[in-house]
């Protein structure tokens, strides 16, 4: 899973001026600071930059190897559209479209990574009707393209994308709710979104190599990469250069390679139709290989000369994209399978009103093909998504060559997206050097298993963050996994534990609990907006200052037991109630056997008191505590109380 793709990020020392992908048209800066903005060029280059808001340039030299970096002065009251022009000796640019506003990183697994929709596995809650509804140039997002790496890489690939009915449906749900949030309540100011989130990862691979080695249990893992990296490995070793070599020999061996079936002349006529979007099926279903695919399209005189977009959804596993014979994009990494396609052709070569498109599609192993709905299959003119044309439809289609003719894909099998440090080198390390205001996360379903490590491991890694920024304590906010039937004991909801003890191991940080929005049999809650809304009081609270927003449900201050009855005291506790007018759910006690007994849990002003006839003398307490267990008890601000015990007993 190394991103061989990326390898052509990565700076050269005699390069001219270039920019990462974050620094770009549409970008947002953050306001009221000072911005940092970079790239490379030739060493010893003076670079100067000039953003519009300001009559003063800032100016910076490169280095030995190219790198330069400016800090710009950010207003807060001058939102724009601004331009940015950069200038050096050997090449300049100017930006376009960008605003100044707040800057969110939307980091963690799949419940962040879970897209708006429509069409996306579960679904969320009221997805379609928001995404339809959103239009605002005030929202911008940023997707972090997946990428695994030894060592921090400098770039990433992504780009800024204004919000539109269009673009919203591949936003995190999560992070689309939160900002929306954030619009309604600091009007006129630019909200962006950068998501830097892969499904299924670990809370290690989000961590530094500096601070997963203090903590000394993950030495195995990075002993090992230390050693790949003597050898060469510093973007992945030798796979890298197999990956390299693999991709080289598919050039020579696939017949359409050779013979160049992406040219405009070739005579397609007698290929087979193919209907796309659609998996490898009849003659495909057991190909794994190369597999080709052509169609033309017409484009509207008033799209000549003008930058276009392509967007063909997912592909399974890898591709490569020609328009009228030039090849302008290309998905060469490992395990992007789930990961849309968006490719761009330059207003140079779009001459006349007919392109030609070409796509190679290699599955190297599994179902090929292209997958999501129709829809997400289109072209369009840059920044005019609302006029575009379909590309799903009738395609021709024609076989290169197989596996057995290329061999298997190289792959690392012991470093992939989980391997420690993998996800921090790969797709926030780059990000880092982006200013912004805080962060929101929601991960842990993956650690669910370490719950005890998880308790230290997961305030190392905000750590580890806030150090790669040398921004301070910046807000970070996180989400406590919701109820779900993992089979796992205890062990989920001592970790929902680990999240709530954070609450005094983070400064400037804040959790957004999911106890009475949970599915059991569904890991992927579909109520993503309350969780975006709920993150978005702690920011609204925090660094905007909102002196009467209620950031938090009941949290658990001290317990007494009176006779038969346990006493419960929580901060938070103004308006204690059933969250949904029925009995409190899910509260058990235990005398000093630690056998536990459902209980009857009553109101009392701002205390609860909970008793059960099994219990004549109770000594604990708990509080929705089984994994799946849904929770309705909350405070006057329709916020839940997360899971909680009083007791320190050993996990059953």
């Amino acid at each position: 899973m190394l991103l061989l793709a990326l390898l052509a990020l990565i700076p050269q020392a005699d390069s001219s001026l270039r920019l990462p992908s974050l620094v770009g048209d549409h970008m947002v800066l953050q306001r009221g600071t000072q911005a940092r903005v970079w790239g490379w060029a030739q060493p010893g280059d003076a670079v100067a930059v000039l953003p519009s808001w300001t009559q003063k340039s800032a100016a910076a030299t490169a280095d030995a190897a190219g790198r330069w970096a400016v800090m710009l002065d950010t207003p807060n009251d001058q939102p724009g559209p601004h331009t940015v022009r950069i200038e050096s000796p050997h090449g300049s640019r100017t930006l376009n479209d960008v605003m100044l506003g707040e800057v969110w990183v939307c980091g963690g697994q799949s419940n962040m990574e879970w897209t708006l929709g429509p069409g996306v596995g579960n679904g969320v809650a009221g997805g379609a009707e928001a995404a339809a509804a959103a239009n605002d140039p005030n929202l911008r997002w940023f997707g972090v393209a997946h990428a695994v790496s030894m060592t921090p890489l400098e770039d990433c690939a992504g780009a800024w994308q204004v919000c539109t009915p269009e673009v919203a449906p591949r936003m995190s749900a999560v992070g689309f709710f939160f900002g929306a949030a954030l619009l309604r309540e600091l009007p006129g100011v630019p909200i962006a979104l950068i998501g830097c989130n892969w499904g299924g990862t670990l809370a290690e691979a989000w961590t530094s190599e500096e601070f997963l080695a203090a903590r000394g249990d993950f030495e195995v893992d990075l002993a090992r990469m230390r050693a790949a990296r003597q050898v060469g490995a510093s973007t992945g070793g030798s796979v890298v250069s197999m990956q390299k070599a693999w991709w080289e020999k598919l050039e020579e061996t696939d017949p359409g390679s050779q013979a160049h079936w992406n040219r405009t002349e070739l005579d397609d006529s007698g290929w087979e139709a193919a209907t796309l979007p659609g998996s490898w099926s009849g003659a495909l279903a057991g190909h794994d290989g190369v597999v080709w695919y052509r169609r033309n399209v017409t484009i509207p005189q008033d799209w000549v000369q003008r930058d276009l977009v392509v967007e063909l959804g997912p592909i399974d596993d890898c591709d490569t994209f020609w328009a009228d014979g030039e090849r302008w994009g290309a998905t060469h990494q490992d395990g992007a399978w789930q990961t849309p396609r968006q490719y761009h052709i330059a207003a140079k070569l779009v001459d006349d009103t007919q392109l030609q498109l070409a796509l190679r599609v290699v599955d190297t192993g599994g179902i090929g093909g292209l997958s999501g709905p129709p829809e997400v299959m289109r072209i369009y003119r840059q920044n005019h998504a609302e006029s575009s044309i379909a590309l799903a439809g009738a395609w021709k289609m024609k076989p290169g060559a197989t596996m057995s003719d290329l061999g298997e894909f190289p792959r690392q099998a012991w470093f992939h997206q989980n391997s420690p440090t993998a996800l921090y080198n790969g797709m926030l390390a780059p990000v880092t050097r982006h200013t912004i205001r805080g962060a929101i996360f929601y991960q842990g379903e993956s650690n669910v298993g370490r719950w005890w490590q998880y308790r230290t491991l997961f305030p190392d890694m905000v750590r580890a963050w806030r150090f790669a920024w040398g921004q301070g304590e910046f807000p970070f906010y996180w989400v406590q996994i919701a109820p779900y039937n993992y089979g796992a004991g205890e062990k989920l909801s001592r970790l929902r534990e680990a999240q709530t003890l954070a609450l005094t191991a983070i400064p400037r940080g804040g959790m957004a609990v999911t106890t009475d929005i949970g599915d059991p049999g569904n890991i992927h809650p579909v109520e993503k907006r309350t969780v975006g809304e709920r993150l978005a009081r702690w920011a609204l609270a925090g660094p905007y200052g909102r002196k009467n927003v209620v950031t938090s449900g009941p949290l658990l201050r001290s317990v007494e037991a009176r006779g038969a009855e346990m006493i419960l005291h929580f901060e938070h506790a103004t308006g204690l109630c059933a969250l949904d007018g029925k009995a409190l759910l899910n509260f058990t006690v235990a005398g000093a056997d630690g056998v536990f007994h459902s209980a009857s849990a009553r109101i009392e002003g701002e205390t609860v008191v909970v008793s059960s006839a099994d219990v004549p003398t109770p000594a604990f307490v708990r509080h929705a505590w089984g994994e799946a267990d849904a929770a309705n008890f909350g405070n006057g601000a329709g916020l839940p109380a997360p899971s909680f015990r009083s007791d320190d007993l050993p996990e059953r």
